[in-house]
């Protein structure tokens, strides 16, 4: 299972961002997890977090052993992209948007969606869709592109006719987690 950890952060630098990464994965570890990717939003003072393992309960156990800070730790699921060639990036988005769900949505209509309006990208080269977690919850998503600017993931939205709730811009994390 995947799991998402929110954390607000004071800096977003690489001073800040590397014991993040230092914390996260060795609780994660600790628990006998696997940390996926960190994405830190520059403009919302973020970091989101994904690791891989099979309870929620024993990673929420080890982030407060380790007394790792973290406001939300929820179950997503992947869409877009295979989980193997996330490992193997670490990430590497320039831009993180968010979409607040309305209440009304379920993950069958949102995943009949997806599929319906993903082809929709190619209108628009210059931005790359790189993949999605969505909560199992339902609350939210988070997107994750690379493109020329903030305008042109905003044109990207607009092609596949998906609202925007936060638009981030992206630290570069540089992670290699070991």
């Amino acid at each position: 299972m995947l799991f998402l950890i929110e954390r607000a952060m004071d800096r977003v630098d690489e001073g800040a961002i590397q014991p993040l990464l230092s914390e996260v994965s060795a609780a994660v570890r600790a628990a006998g997890g696997e940390l996926i990717e960190t994405q830190v939003s520059v403009t919302l003072g973020r970091a989101y977090v994904i690791v891989e393992h099979e309870s929620r309960d024993r990673i929420e156990a080890y982030l407060r052993v380790h007394n790792v800070p973290f406001e939300s730790l929820d179950e997503v699921r992947l869409v877009g992209a295979d989980l193997e060639a996330v490992k193997a990036s670490r990430g590497s988005a320039q831009y993180l948007v968010e979409w607040d769900f309305p209440p009304t949505l379920t993950m069958d209509r949102y995943l009949a969606r997806k599929k319906e309006k993903g082809p929709l990208y190619a209108q628009i080269p210059e931005v790359q869709f790189l993949r999605t977690y969505v909560r199992e919850d339902m609350t939210k998503c988070l997107c994750l592109y690379n493109g020329p600017d903030t305008e042109s993931i905003c044109r990207a939205r607009e092609i596949v006719d998906t609202p925007i709730s936060r638009l981030s811009t992206l630290a570069e994390t540089r992670e290699r987690v070991s």
